[in-house]
């Protein structure tokens, strides 16, 4: 049996091809996902000519999207985006967010971004600022600034501040016992 076989698409798969391309898969690929679904069909001249139409509009199709996409990015580009999410006192979120939580603030904004072209390079799991890539296509890429933000008011410097007080009253308490230490001495010497 051959491990792989030509098909002619009948719809638009995504990440394998456009109506009328006749394309090689997997013979799993074809039996499992192509085919029930009638998304491919034995290739033939007169199945090719038939669909001739329906690839001539998907190529439209795929050119205004191909533009809309262009001018998203070029839109995109530096753009600034916030958003606020719950942290414990050192600014660590109880959660984290997700490529979904993006798309979705991007789409609040007017862009069409699906949750695929977010590309994390880190988990985001602080209370920072963070440069995240929109990636729609393969050579279409932006990168915008992603501030997350505490829901309450965080006092990271004040506890800081704190600490350095406390820390120089130990260091004057220890100066204070040393020279008590060394009075009964004087005394006992005297």
């Amino acid at each position: 049996m051959p491990k792989a076989i030509e098909l002619l698409l009948t719809e638009n798969v995504e990440n394998l091809g456009i109506v009328g391309d006749v394309v090689k898969v997997r013979c799993g690929y074809a039996r499992n996902f192509l085919l029930p679904r009638e998304l491919a069909t034995e290739p033939s001249a007169e199945r090719i000519a038939a669909l001739a139409e329906r690839r001539a509009e998907a190529e439209r199709q795929l050119a205004a999207l191909r533009q809309s996409r262009e001018q998203m990015v070029e839109k995109l580009e530096g753009f600034e985006i916030t958003l606020e999410r719950s942290c414990n006192d050192q600014g660590l979120l109880y959660g984290s967010v997700t490529q979904q939580d993006i798309a979705d603030a991007l789409g609040e904004s007017g862009f069409e971004v699906r949750d695929r072209d977010v590309r994390l390079g880190q988990t985001i799991k602080r209370v920072e600022s963070y440069e995240v890539l929109i990636k729609p296509e393969q050579d279409l890429e932006a990168t915008i600034k992603l501030w997350v933000v505490s829901d309450r008011p965080l006092d990271l410097d004040n506890e800081e501040e704190a600490e350095e007080p406390a820390g120089e009253a130990d260091a004057e308490g220890a100066e204070a016992d040393a020279q008590t230490e060394d009075a009964p001495e004087a005394e006992a010497t005297a």
